[in-house]
């Protein structure tokens, strides 16, 4: 079994230093589909109301029979573990609502998770959804079938200036645009930073390993902020991820 990543086992706010970070890999992008708006809309919208459903259910937010509260924030938006790990099943599943960055005026920070991650990034009207990494993404495209190119820019990770350790972080960023699914593979400590700028965005994400992240990092229970690792101190301005684009003169 690999070796655990994290100091704290169970830290909901476990920050490592940026300069000495170092990617495990990078993540694989495969954009799935577009489609109408009001279509787009109904899908998204019906998962969001499960997992705000779930923020007022006491079943979902209180520990069940195997001590799993599934109902849980993260730093992107309000989440709901729709289907659990078993015995002999280590996998599990979250739907996110993800928060309005331009509504909320604060990003979510750069982080990792002590696990892979399988993400689909859903969309609706007047939504799009920013991911960012400091490793550059691998874009999955299949002639004829891969129905669009996501947009694409780098820019500097705000608050990693120039320092004896070496000039700032590059991020690279990709757009998931309005109407749109884009799947996310995630390698276990790569890292991402994903802001909804609109009122439709959802996830729904695997989380293969659960069961055995958990164990090897001697966690003492599924949280989905415990699993992972941020790299800054503080959530950034919205100004640092409203953009769809490089800044005019960088």
């Amino acid at each position: 079994m690999p070796d655990a990543m994290k100091i704290h086992p169970d830290d909901g706010n476990e920050v490592h230093d940026l300069a000495a970070f170092t990617d495990a890999g990078r993540i694989v992008v495969t954009p799935v589909a577009q489609f109408p708006s009001e279509v787009a809309r109904v899908v998204v919208d019906t998962f969001a109301g499960i997992v705000r459903r779930a923020k007022s259910s006491p079943a979902a937010t209180t520990p069940d029979e195997d001590g799993i509260v599934r109902s849980q924030t993260f730093e992107e938006g309000d989440v709901y573990m729709v289907e659990k790990p078993f015995d002999g099943y280590f996998a599990d599943r979250y739907l996110m609502d993800f928060y309005d960055v331009a509504e909320r005026g604060i990003c979510s920070r750069m982080h990792w998770h002590t696990g892979l991650r399988f993400v689909r990034m859903m969309t609706g009207p007047d939504t799009h959804i920013r991911v960012s990494s400091l490793s550059s993404f691998h874009l999955s495209d299949v002639a004829g079938v891969t129905p669009f190119a996501p947009a694409s820019f780098v820019d500097d990770l705000p608050d990693s200036a120039d320092t004896e350790e070496g000039p700032n972080r590059l991020r690279y960023n990709l757009i998931v645009p309005e109407n749109s699914f884009v799947d996310l593979q995630i390698p276990r400590g790569v890292s991402h930073q994903f802001n909804a700028v609109g009122p439709h965005a959802v996830i729904d994400s695997v989380h293969p390993e659960e069961s055995l992240e958990v164990l090897r990092e001697q966690m003492s229970g599924y949280r989905m902020m415990a699993q992972t690792v941020f790299l800054a101190e503080e959530l950034p301005p919205a100004s640092t991820c409203l953009a769809t684009g490089p800044r005019l003169g960088t």
